[in-house]
This record gives structure tokens, C-alpha cells and sequence, in this order.
């Protein structure tokens, strides 16, 4: 006559270390804990990755296990909650990856926006007399209209003059692009 363990025996004797216990225990429910993760995800490759997931935490998941349910009412639970977690994942990481393909193309196309209004505004500079390309330098270079005075050497009310006439040419730089 042939003994068998029960199932809440080996969950016992597996959650105190008995590695035998544990190996019993996954050996009777492996197929069936795969079938409901492969029922859960619709994926065999998921399910696989899921059955793992579980059967890695398994042995520190057997701590809390209590005699109160049947093993495979508590097993079946574990396995639930691990895919919960695993959709709760998959979903920030969805929600997180979302926007970055969209997010990368806009910062590109600002960015190639940007460098063609800069290589623009350094060819129209050029165009500009010397007085006034050298003030619109110093105050695209992040000056005061007092600072870029003092170092030209000469009043406030210039450099505020030269920026308008800058300004000025630049614009007529423009339309005249635009009506090209």
C-alpha cells in the first residue's frame, strides 16, 4: 500500500526549507498552474515567463501559506495576482513608453527648426552692416543694452537704435525670401 502527502503537507514541509517537499509540490501542479497562466495571458510565451515569475517567488510566497485554503485554491490565487501585477507593469511601462516615439520626433524636428532659424539668422548677419551685426551679436549673446554700451563704447540709446535697425533689415531680409 502507497502513502500519499497531501498537498497542504508539502506546502507545510516546503515553506520550512524540505526542498523535496517543494519539488513534489510543483511536480503535481506545474501543468495545471501553466494551463491557468496560459488561460490568463492567451500567450504561450507569456504564460511560460508567468509560470516562472511564480514558481521563482514560490518558495517565499509558501511563508504566508496557512492551512486555512486548499493548496490549489492558494496556488491558484498566487498566480492570479502575479498576472494582475504583470498587467499593472506591462501598463506603466506602456503608458510610460507611450508618447517618447512621439515625444523624440517633435524634440528632432524642433530641434532641425532651430538650427535652421540659427544658420538663417548667422547668413542674414552677415548681410548686415558691421555696427549693427556686431550689436545684435553682443545682444544675442544674452546682454543688457547698457552692458553691450559700455563694451562698444558708446550710448544705451545707440545700441537700442542699431537693434531696431537690426531688426529692421532683417525683417525685410525675410519678406523679401518669402516673396522669392
Amino acid at each position: 500500500m502507497r502513502m500519499t502527502t497531501s498537498d497542504e503537507d508539502l506546502a507545510l514541509a516546503a515553506a520550512r526549507g524540505d526542498g523535496q517537499a517543494f519539488a513534489s509540490l510543483l511536480d503535481r501542479h506545474y501543468d495545471r498552474l501553466f494551463a491557468f497562466c496560459f488561460r490568463m495571458t492567451g500567450s504561450r510565451t507569456e504564460a511560460e515567463d508567468l509560470t516562472q515569475d511564480i514558481c521563482a517567488a514560490l518558495p517565499a510566497k509558501l511563508q504566508s501559506y496557512e492551512r486555512r485554503a486548499k493548496v490549489t485554491t492558494w496556488l491558484y490565487r498566487v498566480a492570479l495576482n502575479a498576472a494582475h501585477d504583470r498587467r499593472r507593469k506591462m501598463a506603466t511601462y506602456a503608458k510610460a513608453a507611450t508618447g517618447w516615439g512621439d515625444w523624440e520626433v517633435a524634440r528632432t524636428e524642433t530641434n532641425a527648426e532651430t538650427a535652421s532659424q540659427i544658420d538663417w539668422l548667422t547668413q542674414a548677419m552677415a548681410l548686415l552692416p558691421v555696427d549693427l551685426r556686431d550689436t545684435l551679436a553682443l545682444i544675442l549673446d544674452d546682454m543688457t543694452h547698457a552692458e553691450a554700451a559700455k563694451v562698444m563704447r558708446v550710448s544705451e540709446g545707440t545700441i537700442s537704435w542699431r537693434v531696431s535697425e537690426a531688426k529692421k533689415h532683417l525683417k525685410a531680409l525675410k519678406e523679401k525670401e518669402a516673396s522669392q
